[in-house]
């Protein structure tokens, strides 16, 4: 008896070389980055879920956008994240969301979130960073800075 199954192909392709790409030192260097790279139209209107992905050198491979909610939230699927973090041979990650309300402090869901996350990536040796929330008025919250990672 013969059964077919589905083939799996996974594959990452750079389109720019990781080597010419932003060497991230500060959280600021990381909320500039996130400002010119989310969609200014939605800011202020839904929550959305992103992750940077970086190099042994901090260097951005990419961003992912891994969810996008209503106005109080979004749901992140771990499995969606480490598949993504895994296919691109990432050894770092920032994790990034906004606040459409223009609130910076993080809500007890985004602890548990950035907990269950780093917990997570310590499986795969790879390290999270920061946390990053951002708001519609260009200000953002570093989990990093406030000693919350």
């Amino acid at each position: 008896m013969t059964f077919k199954v589905n083939e799996i192909k996974i594959s990452y392709r750079e389109h720019k070389s990781v080597a010419d790409s932003p060497q991230l030192t500060s959280s600021r260097e990381v909320s500039q980055l996130l400002y010119a790279n989310w969609d200014p139209d939605t800011l202020a209107l839904k929550e959305s879920f992103k992750i940077l992905l970086l190099n042994n050198s901090n260097r951005v491979k990419g961003t992912y956008h891994v969810s996008d909610g209503g106005i109080t939230g979004t749901v992140v699927d771990l499995r969606i994240l480490f598949g993504v973090v895994l296919k691109t041979l990432s050894v770092g990650i920032i994790l990034a969301h906004n606040h459409p309300s223009g609130n910076l402090k993080p809500s007890q869901q985004d602890k548990l979130l950035t907990v269950k996350i780093r917990r997570a990536a310590e499986l795969f040796d790879v390290k999270v960073l920061d946390h990053l929330i951002i708001v519609p008025h260009g200000d953002y919250f570093s989990f990093a800075d406030n000693g919350l990672i």
